[in-house]
């Protein structure tokens, strides 16, 4: 049995990729891990910080549960869950991701699971708008999404479609997500996203889909939709929530989308299961909330975790187990601001996870690519 005693704890900061202050912990002086930060605070999440990130630090650095627990299993993390109302999401992910490095030698995936039968499938964030900044873009992501036999070959087929993008769409600004981020109102980018996916598709010889996801709650205002970049023809728009359907769905058609992600405000339950695509999925509206996402049974099929939303990593795995149990395809996420932390990797491959969104460029989201490269290789050699 291993056994790991907390000689010493640090908590100090980190910046993310947006340049903001972040919590990192590291036990005995050798293993670390870091909180990423969203940049919106999502109703169903819970709170990064109680107070702030300077009193999180303190709290870690000053206490004396931490110090005298000994962890002997991934269960045994349970015991620290206590501290998560005191530390916030942030303090309490950063912590257990700590110990459950120094538990397994900061191979976790390993320590998780020693024969994991399959890897992710990396979903690529090509082009961006939205919350996530720097353009006049209604939909926050336009994705890419592999269909291959290795997760190498599914990161290989999204960095060459999304290269072959960028030097179509002539544009040099990313937005936070590394995302490509032109002007460009939703229909125009869908046309260069799927001619250039099918393109590379019969380069490459891989099959590249399409994805959006809409983040409906940000466009949501008065019970309709308000758009700044609609289409060509008609910039602002407003939308019903029955024309907001008809929207969505004739994208999906006319596109031959495969995934869309909070298509509709976050307490519209009904209206998930009006959305006609292959993967319909939830994030804002559920925030690894049991409870919201038994809400949404039968009416979605994926559900997308970011793992620092909930904090506690035992929490975490009751809610990726219930997803399970319910046939519900869970797809682990990045934050907007990532650091340079790879304990999502570790996660995706120990628990099985079927997909994984960090994103195709900026060195914290190829951190976790190169991660999950690596393991790969150590499973299949």
């Amino acid at each position: 049995m291993t056994i790991m005693k907390i000689k010493k704890i640090t908590a100090r900061k980190v910046l993310d990729s947006l340049g903001n202050e972040s919590i990192e912990v590291v036990i005995n002086k050798k293993y670390s891990c870091s909180a990423p930060n969203e940049i919106t605070k999502e109703n169903y999440s819970f709170y990064p910080y109680k107070n702030d990130l300077n009193d999180t630090i303190k709290s870690i650095n000053n206490s004396k549960q931490i110090k005298k627990i000994e962890i002997n299993s991934f269960s045994d993390l349970y015991y620290l869950d206590n501290l998560r109302d005191e530390l916030g999401a942030n303090g309490i992910y950063a912590l257990h991701g700590a110990i459950l490095k120094a538990l397994s030698n900061n191979e976790v995936w390993k320590f998780l699971n020693s024969h994991p039968d399959k890897m992710p499938i990396p979903i690529g964030d090509c082009v961006g708008g939205g919350i996530d900044g720097r353009n006049n873009v209604d939909f926050r992501e336009f994705l890419l999404m592999p269909k291959t036999m290795n997760f190498a070959d599914g990161v290989f087929a999204n960095e060459y479609a999304y290269k072959r993008i960028g030097d179509e769409l002539n544009v040099k600004e990313k937005n936070y997500w590394g995302a490509w981020a032109p002007n460009l109102d939703t229909t125009s980018i869908l046309d260069f996203l799927s001619r250039n996916a099918e393109l590379a598709s019969n380069t490459i010889g891989f099959d590249l889909r399409i994805g959006i996801n809409i983040n409906s709650n940000h466009l949501f205002n008065k019970d309709k939709y308000k758009y700044n970049n609609f289409s060509k023809i008609k910039k602002e728009n407003i939308l019903t929530r029955d024309e907001q359907i008809e929207f969505i769905n004739s994208l999906i058609k006319d596109y031959k989308i495969n995934y869309v992600e909070d298509p509709l405000h976050e307490n519209d339950l009904e209206g998930f299961e009006k959305i006609k695509t292959k993967i319909i999925s939830v994030n804002n509206p559920v925030c690894s909330s049991i409870e919201r996402l038994s809400q949404f049974k039968g009416k979605i099929n994926s559900v997308v975790v970011k793992p620092s939303q909930i904090g506690s990593l035992t929490l975490l795995k009751e809610f990726i187990d219930y997803a399970k149990k319910e046939n519900i395809i869970i797809i682990l996420s990045c934050m907007t601001g990532e650091t340079m932390d790879d304990l999502i990797s570790h996660l995706a491959v120990g628990w099985e996870i079927p997909f994984i969104k960090c994103g195709i460029y900026g060195k914290e989201r190829t951190a976790k690519i190169k991660t999950l490269k690596r393991i790969e290789k150590e499973i299949r050699s």
